[in-house]
Order: structure tokens, then sequence, then C-alpha cells
């Protein structure tokens, strides 16, 4: 399945730069560095947790330089769900459980509106349990019968 960005066509894609830039603005961060360093680390951890065809068609959607972080790592053998997601960023970063949540919903959030809701769909479905707030949409849970 091939996708391409919301944005495919425009006379200007969306830049490295300028995803930082909106980064830092969702994410109240003092500086530009401290955004990218969210950005690179958040990417590089989903990167580590996405497969197949999903991970071709995210790394396509993004800025060159982002996919080049999401890319960077081989995937994991076994996906983590959200909430040890979030667990190993705060371990890898030194940080709490609570600033590696922020930072994974302020990036991941970017990055859905970026791609579009197809292909943010695509890959909140590929992925364990606990990873669709973080991408800024509801999670619903099956009911049992």
């Amino acid at each position: 399945m091939t996708h391409e960005p919301r944005n495919a066509g425009a006379p200007t894609d969306t830049t490295f730069g300028l995803l930082l830039e909106k980064i830092r603005y969702e994410g109240a961060y003092p500086t530009r560095e401290r955004a990218e360093e969210s950005l690179r680390a958040v990417l590089g951890a989903l990167g580590r947790q996405i497969t197949g065809d999903e991970r071709v068609a995210l790394a396509a959607a993004l800025p060159e330089e982002a996919a080049r972080v999401f890319t960077a790592d081989v995937p994991a053998v076994k996906q983590l769900a959200g909430a040890a997601f979030v667990g190993e960023l705060a371990e890898r970063t030194d940080g709490t459980q609570a600033t590696a949540r922020w930072d994974a919903g302020v990036v991941l959030s970017q990055i859905a509106a970026l791609v579009g809701d197809d292909l943010a769909a695509e890959v909140v479905g590929c992925l364990p349990p606990g990873y669709a707030l973080l991408f800024g949409r509801a999670e619903l849970l099956a009911q049992a019968a």
C-alpha cells in the first residue's frame, strides 16, 4: 500500500525545520534544540517498534532527516505496549515518565498531523494497545460480548 504525506503536491513540502518549529510550539519547549532532542528520541524509539509496510510508508511520509532518525535502528524483536514505550523512552532520555509521555505525545501528534489520518490510523493499528492517545487519537477498546 502506497501512502503520500498529506501535503504531497504542495509547492513546499514540510521540512524538518518546520516540523521542529511545530513541535517546539506545541510542546512549549524553550529552545529549538530541546524540541529536536525530543523529536530524535521519540522517532528513534518509534522506529524500533514498527516494521513492514507501515514502517516504509511512514518513513516515506516524513521529511528526509526525520526519516533517517526513524529508520536508524533495527526494529525490536518484540513490540512494547504504549506504557512500556513511554517507560523505555524515559529510561533512554534520563527523564521521568511524565516528561517522556509529554515528549511522545507532542512529537507523535505532530507526526500524525503531518502524515494524515489514514497513515496515522494504520501506524497506530500495527502497534500494541496504548499508542493511540500518544498520536492524539481516541483508543477504542473492543467490548466483550
